[in-house]
C-alpha cells in the first residue's frame, strides 16, 4: 500500500475499499493480451482508437474508394505502386502460363506410352484454339494474352470476371469464348441494394452460398455508355449440368468476403505520401538549378536590366502580372520597393535516398516482394540476392496457384469437355464418372521461372537433386528455365541426329543420341586413340 492508499484509508475507509476493489477488477482484466496489445492502461495504448466490423463494414464497404486510388497510383500516381503490380503480374503469368497436359493413368488404367500420345494431343488441339484471337469473344487476344489481363485487373481492381460462352466462327474447331469483365460491372441492383443477400453483385443464397451474379449492361464509372441501367443475372452454375458459368478471380483476405481487395491496399497511404515527397523534392531540386539573379533598384527606373529575362514566347503563365517566372541563368528586375530573398533549398537533399528506401523496405514488406525486386536493383552479394529471389518466388508460387485454379483449370477443363463432346478428344467414361473426367483433366501450367543468378551453380544443384531422388528431370526443366523435360529430349534426340548426318558420325556433344537413349559410352568406344588413360610410356614399360 502506497502513501496514497494510506491517506485515503486514513480519511476515507468506504472510499478506500473501492479502491482496492476497482484495482482487484483491474489485475483480473489486465491479463495475458490484456497486459500487452489490448491494455486499456498503457499509455501508449489508451490514445489507440480502433474499431472494426465484419468482413461487409471492413472490406465490401470501402472497396470503391481503394479500387480508384489503386488505379490512380497505378496510372501515374506512383511508380513505386507501377511497378509492385507490373513485377508481380510478370513472374507470375509473364507471356503465359502454358498447359502440360498430366493425365491420371493409373485411374484410367491405360499404359504409361498411351497416356503420353494422350497428352500430346490434348495439347496440341488446345494449343489451335489457345494461341488464337478466336479464343476471345472480342477476339482481340489470344489465350495467354487473356491471362495478362485478368491477373493485372485483379490485383488493380482487387478481383476480375470472365464469362465462358460459346459463339460459332469460321476457321474455329471449338466454339469456346472467353469474356472479360472489369470488377465494377459486377454490382447490386438498384432495387436490391437493401437485400442482405446481396453483396457488391454478388448474389448468397440463405446458406451463404454463391449462387449469381448481377453483370450491369453500362459501366458505373463511365460517362458516354449510354447503355440503360440494367443487370443481367448470371448463375454461378448451371441448374442442370453444374457447369461454371462465370469465373471469378478473387484471393480473399477475410471469412465470409466475396469481394477481392486491391493488392496495393494495405500500402495506398504509404506510398501516396511517399510519391508527395519525392515530387516535393524533384521540385525543390529543379528550383535549386534555376540559377536566376533579381535585381534590386533603390528608385524607380526605365532602364533595360542587365541580362536577358524570360522570352513572353516561352512564358507560361504571362497572363498574371504579379507571377515571377523563373528560368536558367535568367535576370529578372524588380520594381520599385520590391526587394528578392533569395533561399536556397539545400537540393539535391543527402538524406533523400537513405530516407525513400527506408520506406520502400516496409512497402516491400507489406506486398511480399523483396526490396531489391521492388526496385530491380541487386547490389548486394550473390546469397542476399539468391535468398531474395527465392522468397519472391514462393510468393509467385502461391499467386500462380490461386490464378489457375480460379481461371486457367476451369477454361481447361471446359474447353476439354468442348473437345470431347466433338470427339476431337478419345475420353471414355469422360461424361459418366465425375473420377475419370478428374483424372483427363489435371493438368500442370508452367510460367516462367525464376531465373538464375549463377547458371553454373543452379544446374549442378539441380543435377544434385535429381541424383538424390529429391526431385525429377521433369520439375527441375520446370524450375530452371519454364520448359518440358519430355519435348526437350525429343528435340535433343532429333538435333543430334541431324548432327551425326552432317558430320559423318562424329561425336559432336558430350552426350550423344545413344546416351538420351540410355545407353552409357566409354570414351575408349567414342575415341579408337584412347586406350583407357594409360601414355605412351606406359604402354612400353
Amino acid at each position: 500500500m502506497n502513501f496514497i492508499d494510506k491517506a485515503i484509508k486514513a480519511i476515507s475507509p468506504e472510499r478506500a475499499l473501492k479502491r482496492e476493489v476497482a484495482k482487484k477488477r483491474l489485475s483480473m482484466i489486465n491479463s495475458g493480451y490484456g497486459n500487452y496489445g489490448a491494455s486499456a492502461t498503457k499509455k501508449s495504448l489508451i490514445g489507440w482508437t480502433h474499431g472494426g466490423g465484419s468482413h461487409k463494414e471492413d472490406v465490401e464497404d470501402n472497396i470503391d474508394p481503394l479500387r480508384q486510388r489503386s488505379r490512380d497510383l497505378f496510372y501515374g500516381g506512383s511508380n513505386v505502386a507501377t511497378g509492385a503490380i507490373k513485377r508481380l503480374r510478370t513472374n507470375t503469368i509473364g507471356i503465359g502460363l502454358h498447359l502440360k497436359a498430366s493425365i491420371n493413368e493409373e485411374v484410367l488404367k491405360i499404359e504409361p506410352e498411351e497416356a503420353r500420345e494422350l497428352e500430346e494431343t490434348i495439347e496440341r488441339e488446345f494449343a489451335h484454339w489457345a494461341d488464337s484471337t478466336n479464343c476471345d469473344l472480342e477476339r482481340i487476344d489470344n489465350f495467354y494474352q487473356l491471362q495478362q489481363l485478368a491477373f493485372l485487373n485483379a490485383l488493380l481492381s482487387g478481383d476480375s470476371f470472365a464469362l465462358m460462352t460459346t459463339t460459332k466462327r469460321v476457321g474455329s474447331v471449338y466454339d469456346l469464348r472467353i469474356q472479360t469483365l472489369e470488377a465494377d460491372r459486377v454490382s447490386t441492383p438498384d432495387n436490391e441494394r437493401i437485400n442482405p443477400l446481396f453483396c457488391e453483385g454478388v448474389e448468397k443464397n440463405k446458406a451463404g452460398e454463391v449462387v449469381a451474379y448481377h453483370v450491369s449492361k453500362f459501366h458505373p464509372l463511365s460517362f458516354t455508355d449510354r447503355e440503360p441501367r440494367e443487370w443481367v443475372r448470371v448463375l454461378a452454375y448451371g441448374e442442370k449440368t453444374g457447369r461454371r458459368n462465370i469465373l471469378h478471380i478473387m484471393n480473399r483476405e477475410r471469412i465470409g468476403q466475396v469481394r477481392g481487395v486491391p493488392f496495393l491496399a494495405p500500402v495506398i497511404d504509404t506510398i501516396k505520401q511517399l510519391g508527395r515527397y519525392t515530387e516535393a523534392e524533384v521540385l525543390a531540386a529543379v528550383i535549386n538549378g534555376l540559377f536566376t539573379v533579381f535585381i534590386e533598384k533603390e528608385s524607380a527606373s526605365d532602364d533595360v536590366p542587365f541580362g536577358e529575362s524570360i522570352p513572353e514566347e516561352m512564358q507560361v503563365d504571362q497572363e498574371d502580372e504579379n507571377s515571377i517566372e523563373l528560368a536558367p541563368g535568367a535576370v529578372i528586375d524588380l520594381g520599385e520597393g520590391e526587394k528578392a530573398n533569395m533561399v536556397n533549398p539545400g537540393r539535391p537533399n543527402p538524406n533523400f535516398d537513405p530516407f525513400v528506401i527506408a520506406v520502400l523496405k516496409q512497402i516491400g514488406a507489406a506486398l511480399e516482394i523483396p526490396y531489391e525486386i521492388l526496385i530491380m536493383a541487386f547490389s548486394s552479394n550473390y546469397s542476399a540476392s539468391r535468398a531474395a529471389i527465392l522468397e519472391f518466388f514462393k510468393v509467385v508460387k502461391m499467386y500462380r496457384a490461386w490464378f489457375v485454379a480460379d481461371f486457367c483449370q476451369p477454361i481447361y477443363e471446359e474447353w476439354l469437355s468442348e473437345a470431347v463432346a466433338k470427339g476431337r478428344i478419345k475420353a471414355p467414361g469422360f461424361f459418366t464418372d465425375p473420377i475419370i473426367k478428374d483424372a483427363y483433366c489435371s493438368a500442370e501450367w508452367t510460367g516462367p521461372s525464376a531465373g538464375q543468378l549463377d547458371p553454373t551453380k543452379e544446374v549442378e544443384a539441380a543435377e544434385k537433386r535429381v541424383q538424390g531422388g529429391y526431385s525429377t528431370r521433369e520439375r527441375e526443366a520446370r524450375e530452371l528455365t519454364g520448359t518440358d523435360f519430355y519435348k526437350n529430349i525429343k528435340q535433343r534426340k532429333r538435333e543430334e541426329e541431324l548432327l551425326k548426318e552432317v558430320t559423318g558420325g562424329a561425336k559432336t556433344d558430350t552426350q550423344t543420341v545413344e546416351n538420351i537413349n540410355g545407353r552409357e559410352e566409354s570414351d575408349t568406344e567414342n575415341n579408337p586413340d584412347n586406350d583407357g588413360g594409360q601414355t605412351e610410356e606406359e604402354t612400353e614399360e
